[in-house]
């Protein structure tokens, strides 16, 4: 398949993390699932397998002798700290798994200093940090670390979603420090909109940020585009106001070359972890997009 402006956007996107709510799968068919993901055809938006450190072992063990075919694994760091990076260098050291970066939550500078201390010499961290206010110093912070952010868009209540202003703004100050992001939560679906919370019958409904609008907005962003437009962009419901075509991506008025949505997917709008990876899929297709 020709390498297109949606092609690039969506490319090894999905970071799968099943053993989290709403699907909460058990361990075993998460490993199942992951498997059978990357033998689709829709490998290419798959990224890593989400899996807490204190876990490492049990995944290892479910994996047994893959020789090469290790799984690429982003590990959540728990309270014990010390205890889960002895996790992640183990499972490193099984040979089964190959940790590539790691995730836990710092809302001071002091908990983000006991994470990027331990790990962000050997392998990639990203820290969840709060954006219900301005995380300007959280991000400094992490900038000197030489760690990454985190932000948490949604989850199975309507009131940990943050809100399309305190999105831009993050977005807008991770460019301004030059660091790069990743998202998690609440992002099952290509296009901001009203959604069930959770997969159960009876499940209230919320207002979801669509992944699209989130690493549109985080390309656009990049490109040094003004905080308000970026809520607009994050805010937008027609899908008729994305285009991708083979040299460029467009919202509305605005366009970003080929080039400049690779660029920042290689070096700023990372990732997304998301409990199903096929909602996200076969949403893309419903749209026509895929």
């Amino acid at each position: 398949m020709p390498l297109t402006a949606l092609r690039a956007l969506l490319a090894e996107l999905i970071d799968y993390a099943g053993l989290f709510p709403p699907a909460a799968l058990p361990l075993t068919d998460v490993h199942q699932c992951y498997d059978a993901y990357r033998r689709s055809p829709d490998a290419w938006a798959l990224g890593r397998l989400v899996v807490p450190a204190a876990r490492l072992a049990e995944l290892a063990a479910l994996i047994g002798d893959r020789g090469t075919n290790a799984l690429p694994v982003s590990a959540l760091i728990g309270n014990d700290v010390a205890h889960d990076t002895d996790c992640v260098r183990n499972a490193n050291a099984s040979g089964r798994i190959i940790v590539g970066s790691a995730e836990a939550r710092a809302t001071s500078l002091a908990a983000m200093d006991a994470v990027t201390s331990a790990l962000a010499k050997s392998i990639v961290v990203y820290v969840e940090i709060p954006v219900a206010e301005d995380p300007s110093e959280l991000l400094a912070a992490i900038r000197q670390c030489g760690a990454r952010a985190k932000i948490r868009t949604g989850g199975v209540t309507a009131d940990v979603f943050p809100t399309a202003a305190h999105c831009a703004r993050f977005l807008a100050r991770c460019a301004e420090f030059g660091v790069p992001f990743k998202a998690t939560a609440g992002l099952h679906h290509p296009l901001r909109g009203e959604y069930r919370l959770t997969y159960a019958d009876d499940a209230p409904r919320g207002t979801m940020f669509g992944f699209l609008n989130v690493f549109a907005a985080g390309v656009f962003a990049r490109a040094a585009m003004p905080e308000t437009l970026l809520a607009e962009v994050l805010d937008e419901r027609d899908i008729a106001a994305f285009r991708f075509t083979d040299h460029a991506m467009h919202w509305r008025a605005h366009s970003i070359v080929l080039d400049d949505v690779i660029a920042a997917r290689e070096t700023f709008a990372m990732s997304f972890g998301s409990c199903s990876f096929r909602e996200p899929i076969d949403d893309l297709h419903q749209l026509g997009l895929l």
